[in-house]
């Protein structure tokens, strides 16, 4: 509840890009402020097969790897990712969406929270942005492309 009320302060303070991942939430304003909400880990489902945290670390070979060039209808995403000691240290924006001035603003606030997402999950399993689906799902594609070779 308490998550909640904070959430509805933020939401009323302006616009807002939200991103959720395993650990939990975070809620970035337009004006840059950041709060991070826990989700609740109990599933509502028990899973079958439960993934200890060591067994889900991806055997990658250090380097660089270039993502797919992913096509979007606000232009293209592509990415590089760094592995280095056997984990992504730096997702670097090669190309980004950027056919209209929105689509070109919405890339440059939605590709360092991408960054942030994918670095800390080491993994391209990461919620979209809000407001930047498209450039999100092209981005995470680009990512797991890259994560693809570098597993290889």
């Amino acid at each position: 509840m308490r998550t909640r009320t904070m959430l509805a302060g933020i939401l009323a303070a302006g616009s807002v890009l939200i991103v959720s991942h395993q650990a939990g939430m975070r809620v970035v304003t337009s004006d840059g402020t950041s709060l991070t909400a826990p989700i609740d880990p109990t599933p509502a489902i028990t899973p079958s097969v439960v993934i200890t945290p060591e067994e889900a670390v991806l055997d990658l070979v250090d380097g660089t790897y270039t993502g797919s060039r992913i096509n979007t209808r606000f232009g293209d995403v592509q990415v590089a990712v760094t592995v280095s000691a056997g984990i992504v240290t730096e997702v670097a924006a090669l190309t980004l969406a950027d056919k209209y001035s929105r689509s070109d603003q919405t890339s440059n606030k939605t590709a360092p929270i991408l960054r942030a997402e994918v670095i800390e999950s080491q993994s391209a399993q990461v919620s979209h942005v809000s407001g930047a689906t498209y450039t999100s799902q092209a981005y995470l594609e680009s990512v797991q492309s890259a994560l693809d070779q570098a597993a290889s």
